[in-house]
């Protein structure tokens, strides 16, 4: 079985913004509002980081559920890695997500600096200034067999749905139009010379958007 490059629950807004500007340490998507963004899985049974029963168990449960199945590798742009930019002013920042990152996977952080891999629990961070198909290649021998997630951002998923090396996406798109920030398109149709596409509403009021090669 060939190993495929997928996107998962990748979140977007009305008018295509996967994260907004002026990200800092304290606001990891810049203006946008996570929790609005998000909501729709936070409120599923099988949200990692829910600390009461319940939660719902339809359409975006199982999304949510799915997102870790048959992934052995990550890759992800920079900024999902973390706020900085430009060279490293130190190696203590080791990302957004404290001693046990969720991953549980080999990740490979596309950056213009590179800087020595470590790992953190079961999640070993590798930094690489490789072209889309270089850090593909890399990815696949990590996962073994298993599949490998393009994590984001917007602008990382553009680079690799622009070399043509993205079998399948699931693109969450959110009630709520943001007006700026990194765009992942303007509208879903400009994927349609590529992919099949359906387009899934949720009663939680968004939309999964399903794309997979023709």
């Amino acid at each position: 079985m060939s190993q495929l490059l997928k996107v998962q629950n990748f979140n977007v807004s009305l008018d295509g913004i996967g994260a907004g500007e002026d990200q800092t340490l304290e606001r990891p998507f810049g203006h946008v509002d996570p929790e609005r963004m998000f909501a729709w899985a936070g409120a599923t049974a099988s949200w990692p980081m829910r600390t009461e029963p319940g939660g719902s168990q339809g359409l975006d449960d199982y999304f949510t559920r799915d997102y870790g199945r048959n992934i052995g590798a990550e890759i992800m742009g920079r900024n999902k890695f973390g706020p900085q930019r430009g060279p490293w002013e130190n190696h203590e920042w080791q990302g957004w997500w404290g001693d046990e990152p969720p991953f549980r996977t080999p990740v490979f952080v596309m950056t213009h600096h590179k800087r020595p891999s470590f790992t953190l629990s079961d999640t070993t961070f590798h930094f690489t200034d490789a072209d889309p198909a270089t850090v593909l290649e890399q990815a696949k021998q990590a996962a073994k067999g298993k599949d490998v997630r393009l994590g984001g951002g917007a602008t990382t998923i553009r680079q690799f749905l622009d070399a043509d090396l993205v079998d399948t996406l699931h693109v969450v798109v959110s009630p709520m139009k943001l007006g700026s920030g990194v765009r992942l398109w303007e509208s879903p149709d400009e994927l349609l010379d590529r992919f099949h596409l359906e387009a899934v509403p949720s009663p939680s009021g968004v939309t999964h958007h399903l794309f997979w090669r023709k």
